[in-house]
């Protein structure tokens, strides 16, 4: 691993928990509900940064967060901007994920498939 890719890891990183901090802290009703940011994807050069951001309640909620959050685009990088010590503050792009839903969903399937497991060796004992 070269020095910049680690330096650009290492700003991924940042700017990951920085955001997670920030946007729970805005104000815009339409960045409500369990927002999380799942993926941050920095450009080579630092400029932009893609933001994939995913909420409990589903894909609709996460695509008007996602909306809320490009609003405060610029808010958003002043914070980052007084928070970190990086040469370039990116630009953001946010993008809804259904990472999260899709999660919840597998889990309650895996449940499910155990519970009859369960219930399937019960009456095999009888």
């Amino acid at each position: 691993m070269d020095m910049a890719s680690y330096r650009r890891d290492r700003a991924e990183e940042d700017i990951k928990r920085e955001l997670t901090a920030i946007i729970p802290r805005l104000k815009d009703p339409r960045i409500s509900g369990m927002l999380s940011v799942v993926r941050l994807e920095l450009a080579p050069d630092m400029s932009r940064a893609k933001v994939y951001v995913s909420a409990m309640e589903g894909l609709a909620v996460a695509k008007t967060a996602a909306r809320g959050l490009q609003a405060a685009g610029g808010f958003i990088q002043r914070e980052i901007a007084s928070k970190l010590r990086l040469r370039t503050i990116p630009f953001f792009e946010f993008i809804a994920d259904n990472s999260i839903e899709y999660s919840a969903e597998i889990s309650k399937k895996i449940e499910s498939v155990l519970k009859k497991d369960g219930k399937t060796d019960a009456t095999e004992d009888e």
